[in-house]
């Protein structure tokens, strides 16, 4: 264990064999597990919990109170960040909030460039990237392998697929399929993620029927029900299809438009 004398360090803080740089504060309440690192001026407020190799760069705030003006300060609520993420500069993530689901959770290995932002009550999966200033609203969901562009957001509520990818500036007022490219203000949906689906070893199989599966989508105009029902069928053995069809369904904020792209 490394800290720095500068460092405030909370009696009741638990702490594993970590490294806390100058000026860095951790509040009571916070559990930071072997291999955590936070740098200087970060700030972990908690209750919070932040699991092993997790990495915080400087001027990081983990566990703050949730931005939200009806949250009652007498209810206890919680941020629960897995192993091996990465915080760059100014990043922030906030607890949930008393109207919420009360904890707001971030898997593991997920990468937060400098200034991105996760509000009260988010779930976060494993494997994400969060690009510069990218910022997400309370309640939303981000599944797990997905990518946020640089300056986008995503409203409250909503939710953002397996392996899609948000390019840069994009304002999401609806849901994001998984294996999708989403794009613009307000979004719009041009196509599948394909580079992401390979990287992530989709087969050229696969591949073909989530295309398919678009098409009858987001190109035909078909009504969505009967679209759904279409790509079900066409593809009953396809575990990818079945996800997007499911995803799509379980929406309650609606899914983004398709745009141009096939």
């Amino acid at each position: 264990m490394a800290i720095h004398p500068s460092a405030l360090v909370d009696p009741s803080a638990e702490l594993g064999d970590v490294e806390i740089g100058p000026f860095a504060i951790i509040g009571a309440g916070v559990k930071l597990a072997d291999g955590v690192v936070v740098g200087p001026h970060s700030v972990v407020h908690g209750p919070t919990t932040v699991g092993e190799g997790t990495v915080l760069h400087a001027h990081v705030v983990l566990g703050d109170l949730a931005q939200d003006r009806k949250h009652d300060l007498s209810v206890e609520t919680t941020l629960v960040v897995g192993r091996e993420n990465v915080f760059r500069e100014f990043s922030t993530a906030h607890r949930g909030s008393s109207s919420g689901a009360r904890t707001t959770v971030i898997g593991d290995r997920n990468y937060f460039m400098a200034n991105s932002h996760v509000a009260h009550d988010c779930r976060v999966g494993d494997d994400c990237m969060f690009a510069n200033s990218a910022a997400i609203a309370g309640h939303v969901q981000i599944q797990d392998g997905a990518i946020l562009g640089g300056l986008c957001a995503v409203h409250q509520h909503s939710r953002v697929g397996r392996l899609a990818m948000v390019g840069g500036g994009a304002m999401c007022a609806q849901d994001v399929p998984p294996f999708t490219l989403a794009q613009g203000d307000r979004a719009r949906l041009y196509g599948l993620n394909i580079i992401g689906l390979r990287r992530a070893g989709a087969t050229n199989d696969v591949i073909t029927a989530l295309k398919e599966a678009w098409r009858l989508l987001f190109v035909e105009g078909l009504p969505r029900k009967v679209a759904m029902s279409r790509a079900s069928e066409a593809y009953p053995d396809v575990p990818e299809v079945a996800e997007l069809v499911q995803f799509i369904g379980e929406s309650e904020r609606g899914v983004c438009r398709g745009g141009l792209g096939r």
